[in-house]
């Protein structure tokens, strides 16, 4: 859990990424040491996970973006992930529940370049089904800000 102190610092830090830590105690009024232990223990914790600059795959000629859906052989999962791992494209992985094993998000640059990244998603042979549907449009783009202030509202 995060506290109302997390929760505005990172806003802070999400609205101003270049911001010094100077700057960011003197508009949440506390003192430059709590901003940096604050940082330091939600980094421990896994609640901040980087502090690069987000980047947008279309703007990198990746304009494709789809979600493909994968059943693994029986007992192959470690090698589906490392032949996953091998594939640039593939730029998220996640096992779920339903009728597949790993739900992915996938970049292409066109929609031929997609069917090779299937491909190369499927090379290892323990894969044994995909299933792939093209993103149209994004009505919400990824988010994380409504969360922090709701977390933050909730926190002790």
């Amino acid at each position: 859990m995060i506290d109302g102190l997390d929760s505005r610092l990172l806003l802070t830090l999400r609205a101003h990424p270049r911001i010094g830590l100077v700057e960011v105690a003197r508009r949440l009024g506390v003192a430059r040491g709590t901003v940096q232990a604050r940082l330091e223990k939600l980094s421990a914790r896994g609640v901040i996970t980087g502090f690069g600059p987000d980047v947008e795959p279309a703007e990198m000629g990746y304009p494709v973006l789809a979600f493909v859906a994968l059943e693994i052989v029986q007992g192959r999962l470690d090698e589906a992930i490392e032949g996953l791992r091998a594939v640039p494209e593939v730029l998220e992985a996640h096992g779920v529940t339903g009728n597949s094993d790993i739900l992915c998000r996938v970049v292409a640059r066109d929609n031929t370049h997609l069917q090779e990244v299937i491909n190369a998603m499927l090379h290892t042979g323990a894969i044994q089904r995909s299933t792939s549907s093209i993103s149209m449009t994004r009505q919400i783009p990824y988010r994380i800000d409504p969360l922090i202030r709701a977390a933050g509202a909730d926190g002790p």
